[in-house]
């Protein structure tokens, strides 16, 4: 288990000890990261795991936190967003991730200017920093799907469609952590400890009810991207009729014509007019006209493929 880092407040009466954790690691480190720190096994398990989805729990006076929030680097698996882990208690927090938070240098430079001075200045400041970084993200999302939904054509159905997926699947993958952020924040400041003060739980709350709204924000587009989904499908087939339309009146104007051309041609004696000098250009007429009359009755039934306005 690699050394934490370790940062005090100016007063010293408050210490953040934080674990950057290999990625490849297992739970090997456990014992000796908890007794480093002073923490439970169960704590120190929880700041250990491999997999995690934010939840808060009250141990004692103090709380395990876990929260999601954008990553300095993309997360692999196909997670969008990276995890904090934290152990909050009177006079110290012991943090933990295996990947590093964007938020985290948000939150240390605060530390370093000496504008977090209990667990609870700690807590609300990540909560607000994850919320402030992830808020641009999820708008991002309603943008292009307003983008493609101006851009909704026959022409290009095919990229939209792949745009439409990639755009869906973004959604889900936010929503599946913000959610949980947000009941892991209503907890924390529910909680009844301490290290926490109004102020301290004004700005949780806050935070909450940003992560609030872009829950309700990612559920509208996803299902405004199904929405879309299915107009595209619907697009789709309504081509593939009328270009199965086209192709039927096509036939069905050639289907006498083929029958004229080929009784005329057969090979035997006696087709009538074989040796005129007009036959040609008066066969040739008779099929035009024969090809008009199928089209003239295909408009006046109202069968022909009609342009869009």
């Amino acid at each position: 288990m690699p050394a934490p880092q370790i940062m005090r407040s100016e007063s010293g009466d408050f210490e953040w000890w934080h674990y950057d954790i290999p990625a490849s690691s297992g739970a090997t480190g456990l014992p000796a990261l908890a007794e480093a720190a002073g923490i439970s096994g169960v704590a120190g398990s929880a700041l250990t795991a491999a997999e995690t989805r934010p939840r808060c729990d009250a141990m004692g006076t103090g709380a395990l936190v876990n929260l999601r929030g954008l990553g300095v680097e993309p997360a692999p698996g196909g997670d969008r967003l990276v995890s904090i882990r934290l152990h909050a208690q009177a006079g110290r927090v012991v943090s933990a991730s295996r990947r590093r938070l964007s938020a985290f240098q948000t939150v240390q430079a605060a530390m370093q200017a000496g504008r977090i001075n209990d667990p609870g200045d700690l807590m609300a400041i990540f909560a607000r920093a994850i919320s402030t970084e992830l808020d641009p993200q999820v708008s991002a999302l309603g943008d292009r799907l307003d983008d493609a939904e101006t851009r909704l054509e026959g022409s290009n159905i095919y990229r939209l469609r792949r745009g439409i997926t990639a755009l869906r699947s973004d959604a889900i993958a936010y929503r599946r952590f913000v959610a949980p952020d947000r009941d892991a924040l209503v907890e924390l400041a529910s909680l009844q400890v301490d290290w926490l003060d109004s102020g301290d739980r004004l700005h949780i709350r806050e935070a909450a009810d940003r992560f609030a709204r872009m829950t309700e924000e990612l559920e509208a587009v996803r299902e405004r991207a199904a929405l879309l989904h299915e107009q595209l499908t619907d697009l789709r087939a309504e081509q593939i009729d009328q270009r199965s339309l086209v192709i039927a009146v096509v036939a069905f104007v050639f289907l006498p014509l083929t029958f004229i051309t080929g009784l005329l041609g057969m090979n035997v004696e006696g087709i009538p007019f074989a040796h005129s000098h007009w036959a040609f250009w008066g066969v040739t007429g008779f099929c035009i006209l024969v090809g008009g009359v199928v089209l003239a009755w295909f408009t006046a039934r109202r069968w022909l493929p009609e342009k869009d306005d």
